[in-house]
């Protein structure tokens, strides 16, 4: 098999698509992590009453899912309204003035290293076949086909969210009393270890930093609300 069958590395628009996932599953999955364990360990400083800590963790898993995905959904809305717009005002500039957006698509293919008369000729054969998505593609980074979808970015996040936050409930309710906060303290950090693990490998990044970040954040996380809920439950609140 050739060097060109085996060669899979990501082009731009592959590895944004899969940065822009990467990042909405980390980021849902590490904040229903470290914020669902922040209340329930903090619950916990303050009472061992199982029934008062499944309530805290559910309120807050939905809560935080929900919130989640309500503002993924704005974002990426308003990201596709964007990308719709500049659609159509390219798509109006060409109507009226397709020789300066000729012009403007050389320019730009120009620009990417090809000799003026290569870029001119590349530019007349892309209008040709479909001078929107060329423009779309090469002036506005956007590939008509592939608009972002803020029901998927919200769908996403819910879940990953979720799944993130199941851990530290079922940490902080399932063992016995005297072991409950060491369990969700073990368990979430191997689980921001092993978030930021992941993250690292999959946006090729170092892997060591971005254990440590998640790892760190959470740490610092619970071990606030555990001392605040302490305080509060030594003081009758």
């Amino acid at each position: 098999m050739s060097d060109e069958a085996n060669h899979h590395e990501a082009h731009n628009g592959d590895l944004a698509t899969r940065l822009n996932w990467l990042r909405a599953a980390v980021l849902g999955a590490n904040d229903g992590v470290v914020s669902t364990a922040g209340l329930v360990v903090g619950v916990a400083g303050a009472t061992g009453s199982r029934s008062a800590l499944l309530t805290a963790g559910l309120a807050g898993l939905l809560a935080g899912s929900l919130s989640m995905a309500a503002g993924e959904y704005v974002s990426v809305s308003t990201q596709r309204d964007s990308e719709k717009a500049a659609l159509a005002q390219e798509e109006r500039e060409l109507e009226t003035e397709p020789a300066a957006e000729l012009a403007e698509l050389a320019d730009l293919l120009e620009g990417r290293g090809l000799t003026p008369e290569l870029a001119l000729e590349v530019a007349e054969q892309y209008t040709e076949r479909d001078a929107l998505r060329a423009h779309a593609r090469i002036e506005l980074g956007i590939d008509p086909d592939e608009l972002t979808n803020p029901w998927h970015a919200a769908g996403a996040s819910f879940l990953a969210f979720t799944v993130g936050a199941l851990l530290p409930l079922l940490a902080i309710v399932l063992p016995p009393t005297a072991l409950r906060v060491p369990v969700t303290f073990v368990s979430v950090l191997l689980a921001l270890a092993f978030a930021g693990w992941g993250s690292a490998r999959l946006g090729s990044a170092p892997v060591r930093p971005a254990v440590l970040r998640n790892m760190g954040g959470g740490a610092l996380a619970m071990a606030v609300t555990y001392a605040a809920g302490t305080l509060l439950g030594a003081a009758g609140v």
